[in-house]
């Protein structure tokens, strides 16, 4: 990813993973990166906030960009220190949160942004 901090919506949706395996995505499912998006149930408001609370809780994390349907946050991975990009964007209408994480550098991430998305599933959806 180039740009850092840099707004990463096209045609108002989060910018598509790159052919690397370090990388999952919601909006654009290709098979080896596809993830789901998170359900939003009840007030969409208040489940932004709800994931802002718990994205933001997390260790080693440093918001970049908040706005009223997008989060970017930067996350250093705790060994090497590393710093991946993971991104929000509610969409109310559908009463989803599509989800993007991804390695700024290298190519294998191990399974690290995925299971960083799911960390983040568990703990949202336990706190509807």
């Amino acid at each position: 990813m180039s740009g850092q901090g840099e707004a990463r919506l096209v045609d108002g949706k989060l910018h598509p993973c790159p052919d690397s395996p370090n990388c999952v995505c919601s909006e654009f499912p290709e098979a080896s990166h596809a993830i789901a998006p998170l359900s939003v149930f009840g007030d969409p408001i208040a489940a932004w906030a709800r994931l802002i609370d718990i994205v933001t809780a997390q260790a080693r994390t440093t918001i970049v960009s908040r706005e009223e349907n997008y989060l970017q946050v930067r996350v250093r991975t705790s060994v090497l220190r590393f710093e991946d990009v993971v991104e929000f964007r509610m969409d109310s209408t559908a009463g989803l949160i599509h989800v993007r994480s991804a390695s700024e550098i290298g190519h294998w991430d191990l399974g690290v942004n995925r299971r960083r998305i799911e960390t983040i599933r568990k703990r949202y959806s336990n706190q509807r």
